[in-house]
C-alpha cells in the first residue's frame, strides 16, 4: 500500500529542517516515494553564486537515482508554514522525466496548511518528455 500523503509530507517536513538556505532563509524539503516503497529525501541547498543552488525536489531525485531508483509514485514538497509551495519549472521538468505516464503525484500544502495533491500532468500540461526523442 502506498505511503499516505500525510506521512510523505511529514518526511518532507523533516528534510526541510536540513536545508542550507543562508541567503533566502526559505527552507524547502522533499520526500520522493519510489515504486518499491522506499523514500528518498532532498532539501534546498543555496550557494553564494545563486544559479548554483539546488532545489529540494531535484536533490531527492538525484538521491533516488544514485540508489538505482527510476520509477516514482509521489513526491511531497514542504515549505515554510503559511506559504503554498509547488515545484519550480525546472523541477517539474525533471520530475516529468521519471513519469512517462504523467501520473506522478505531487503532494503539497496550500497557504492555509491543507494538503493538496496533483499530478505532474496538472502542473506541466502538454509537456516534453523522453518519448518525444524516439526509441533509445
Amino acid at each position: 500500500m502506498p505511503m499516505h500523503d500525510a506521512a510523505l509530507l511529514a518526511e518532507a517536513d523533516a528534510a526541510r529542517l536540513l536545508a542550507y538556505a543562508p541567503y533566502s532563509r526559505f527552507q524547502v524539503g522533499a520526500a520522493l516515494l519510489a515504486e518499491d516503497g522506499s523514500v528518498q529525501h532532498g532539501c534546498n541547498v543555496e550557494n553564494a553564486s545563486y544559479p548554483a543552488g539546488l532545489c529540494a525536489e531535484r536533490g531527492a531525485v538525484a538521491a533516488a537515482v544514485s540508489r538505482g531508483q527510476r520509477r516514482f509514485l509521489a513526491i511531497a514538497v514542504a515549505g515554510p508554514s503559511g506559504v503554498a509551495v509547488t515545484p519550480c519549472g525546472i523541477c517539474r521538468q525533471v520530475l516529468r522525466e521519471f513519469s512517462p505516464d504523467r501520473l506522478l503525484r505531487i503532494v503539497t500544502r496550500d497557504a492555509a496548511g491543507a494538503t493538496v495533491a496533483r499530478t505532474i500532468e496538472d502542473l506541466l500540461p502538454d509537456s516534453f518528455g523522453p518519448e518525444a526523442l524516439g526509441p533509445r
